[in-house]
């Protein structure tokens, strides 16, 4: 099996491919090929991975990384929210060109790929209900959510010609990340745990009251391989779904790493106001039902200590 990767140089890519790599197959069919490909990567990748170099949105580059017969693809390349917002111009270009070159480039393999598209909850927006489901209409207010939500309606619409058989995962914010902070706006909520943990002071730019819709680095990994396993009929024409999570408010993250990591380690992060981050992150829901997502076999973590928990376990610290 042959399986290409964008975004692959970035944290949850470089994840995906160790865990790729680890499994050894997938679909329980032997991966023969992993390919990374990114706009850059840091100096090593995971053994056995190859990486390329380059632009997603460059047909050319698509052209010469992606084989014909890949079996398997999994979209995460993307300008994260901030970034998007501020550049409106790169946004467009990585998330919706992109989105739109790889697509055209995997009609052209020899047999429809299976292709797995990280989308987000930026997708939703506007006057929402308290908690939303499976039915509640995409109204994204920011350039980063209108993409994404394109995004999908591609997909979907490239899986009901037979181009591609595709399935697209909103992702609820991701935390912790680890490494620096990045433009997304949500950057906050991993550098809220990760940089006192780290023994480093970070700057809040919400109130303590904004409630974050969360998943862990391993439940989203996990989420990734378990909706490419999943044959088309689980998906039938209903190719988007809402990946389960939890709901935690910021002030809840603290009290959480007070009592795993002590007061002191609360005590690093400031409050620093930012008009511009809290305009972005206030549009986004952060309560949802997901029977459809629990049905076919995705999981939620158990809690935000569980997921401050295996953060440390995994960096180590």
């Amino acid at each position: 099996m042959k399986i290409f990767v964008t975004g692959g140089g970035g944290f949850l890519g470089l994840r995906l491919a160790k865990a790729l790599l680890a499994r050894g197959a997938l679909g329980g069919r032997s991966i023969t090929q992993l390919v990374l490909l990114d706009s850059a990567f840091p100096e090593s990748v995971p053994q056995g991975a190859e990486r390329v170099a380059g632009d997603v949105s460059d047909p050319a580059t698509l052209e010469q990384a992606l084989a014909p017969d890949t079996d398997a693809v999994f979209h995460l390349a993307a300008v994260v929210s901030g970034a998007a917002e501020a550049d409106f111009d790169l946004g467009m270009r990585v998330n919706l060109e992109g989105t739109r070159a790889l697509l055209e480039r995997l009609r052209r393999c020899a047999q429809p790929p299976r292709l797995v598209f990280a989308s987000s909850v930026a997708a939703f927006g506007g006057e929402l209900p308290e908690v939303l489901d499976d039915s509640t209409t995409p109204a994204p207010q920011s350039s980063y959510g209108a993409q994404k939500v394109i995004g999908e309606y591609l997909v979907s619409d490239y899986s009901r010609k037979g181009y591609v058989d595709g399935r697209s995962l909103r992702l609820p914010t991701i935390v912790v990340r680890a490494g620096k902070p990045n433009a997304a706006a949500s950057s906050f909520a991993s550098g809220i745990i990760r940089e006192p943990l780290n023994g480093e002071l970070s700057d809040c730019p919400v109130s303590p009251q904004t409630g974050v819709w969360l998943l862990s680095p391993r439940r989203a990994v996990e989420a990734f391989v378990h909706a490419c396993e999943l044959p088309a009929a689980a998906w039938g024409t209903r190719r988007v779904l809402n990946l389960p999570g939890i709901t935690a408010t910021v002030a809840e993250m603290l009290d959480a790493l007070k009592r795993v990591a002590g007061a002191e380690a609360a005590a690093r992060v400031r409050w620093r106001p930012d008009a511009r981050i809290q305009a972005i992150v206030q549009t986004w829901p952060a309560r949802f039902r997901t029977p459809r997502a629990l049905e076919l076999g995705f999981h939620a973590d158990a809690g935000i200590e569980s997921v401050i928990r295996d953060y440390i376990a995994d960096a180590g610290l």
